[in-house]
């Protein structure tokens, strides 16, 4: 029996693509072991979405081979196909996958180590056709993400992704149904959509005269399936968010109203810079919508500081933006070069210190504007799916989540309520991260 490691980075889709790489490995006898052990083959799902994502990705590939000089080592996915050549000229890897042959993977090491194979590069290309894999369980015990999508067509100007995922590649309906009712008897209760760019689900269908499925469609055919307690969405394009998109949403039963509409900028001239197609005026009306349809929505963003051209006025436009939103929470980001985008190349570079500063302006915001939405719930009745347990103060507590991914905190009784939706009232502040609860 061969002992594989594995190693992963990166998004929530490269960990759907994980979890199926695994689920194969495992059902053609591989044992698998943890990434600091020896084991007889490596698998490291690589991420470029950043140029420290790349030297991560890099990092583990040689602590890999490290660990077992004799050992086969397989990157696989995002920085295979953004560094093809950097990649090859690599020592410490044996074998290199693309994006589109993760499905193949234990077809493709096994002809590699029957010496059918003798290329180390094993089709980096992309295909206009989506890749099927499919769960029949996950990594994650309670919550399970569900690819929908792959690809991206938007280009904006500090992004790599594009071309290391190609093309959006629509997920047929059909298939994406028939995953959840299989996750569905084996007891998860909540689902995650997740992909590269789901906002655009269905526009190749369109293109291509095949299909009218679309996110909303596609939501209302989970909505009904029986089992699916709750249906949480992945990072939305903000231009998503119509008035009809709204009212189809509300209209679910299992929604979780917990919205990651990405915004970057709160300031008109830099989103232009960046190339997304929105003015801030267009994000605060899908904002107001939102709000209008669900009581006390929770809306996250991202936030990228010091992009190239970003001056203080601009920057304090952005600043007043984000207190006009009042977000849960900010995922802020500092800028940094990525190499082949157009963003690296652009004139009047930020200074590191700005950004820091900048950045620090931003967190602290965050922080208090997270305080302020958790509160909002204290002396409220809440339902919790609750996930493990932990440590928190010398004693023991059940960890969970509101629909609004509020994480709380129930006093351990001695019951398991792994995967267990549970009501209670939300009585107090436990820590900066949790609420506690106490059991209706």
């Amino acid at each position: 029996m061969k002992t594989v490691a594995f190693h992963n980075l990166g998004c929530k889709v490269n960990s759907y693509e994980m979890d199926a790489m695994l689920q194969e490995l495992r059902r053609h006898g591989y044992e698998i072991v943890a990434f600091e052990e020896k084991a007889d083959i490596y698998i490291v799902n690589t991420c470029t979405v950043t140029n420290i994502a790349d030297r991560k990705s890099r990092q583990m590939l040689h602590k890999a081979k490290k660990t077992n000089p004799e050992s086969i080592v397989v990157a696989v996915g995002c920085y295979v196909q953004s560094d093809t050549e950097g990649v090859r000229a690599d020592d410490a890897v044996d074998l290199m996958i693309g994006n589109n042959k993760k499905k193949d993977l234990v077809a493709i090491l096994e002809s590699y180590m029957d010496g059918i194979e003798e290329e180390s590069v094993i089709d980096i290309n992309h295909t206009n056709e989506y890749e099927e894999m499919r769960l029949t369980g996950t990594e994650e015990h309670t919550r399970a993400y569900i690819k929908i999508q792959d690809g991206c067509n938007q280009f904006c100007s500090y992004c790599m992704i594009p071309y290391a995922r190609g093309r959006v590649r629509s997920r047929r309906k059909d298939d994406i149904l028939e995953e959840i009712k299989g996750l569905v008897q084996a007891g998860y209760q909540e689902f995650v959509l997740t992909g590269i760019h789901i906002s655009s689900y269905g526009v190749d269908f369109k293109k291509a005269g095949t299909a009218e499925d679309d996110l909303l469609s596609l939501m209302q055919a989970i909505d009904k399936i029986d089992g699916v307690k709750r249906l949480r969405l992945g990072s939305l394009e903000p231009r998503i968010i119509t008035e009809e998109f709204a009212k189809g949403i509300g209209a679910l039963e299992h929604i979780c109203p917990h919205f990651h509409l990405s915004l970057q900028s709160g300031c008109e001239e830099t989103l232009k810079r960046m190339n997304r197609h929105y003015t801030p005026e267009q994000f605060y009306a899908g904002v107001e919508l939102l709000r209008k349809t669900f009581e006390h929505p929770a809306i996250t963003t991202d936030v990228i500081v010091g992009f190239p051209g970003e001056t203080e006025e601009e920057f304090e436009i952005t600043r007043a933006f984000l207190e006009k939103v009042r977000f849960y929470e900010m995922h802020v980001f500092k800028y940094s070069k990525r190499k082949g985008t157009r963003a690296a190349v652009m004139e009047q570079q930020i200074p590191e210190p700005v950004k820091t500063q900048r950045s620090n302006v931003l967190i602290a915001m965050d922080e208090k504007d997270t305080t302020i939405f958790r509160e909002y719930y204290l002396g409220k009745e809440v339902e919790v799916l609750f996930e493990e347990k932990k440590e928190i103060g010398g004693k023991e507590y059940w960890i969970g989540h509101t629909k609004e991914y509020v994480k709380v905190a129930l006093l351990d009784d001695g019951q398991d309520y792994a995967n267990c939706l549970v009501r209670g009232m939300l009585t107090q502040t436990l820590n900066k991260e949790a609420l506690l609860m106490e059991r209706s």
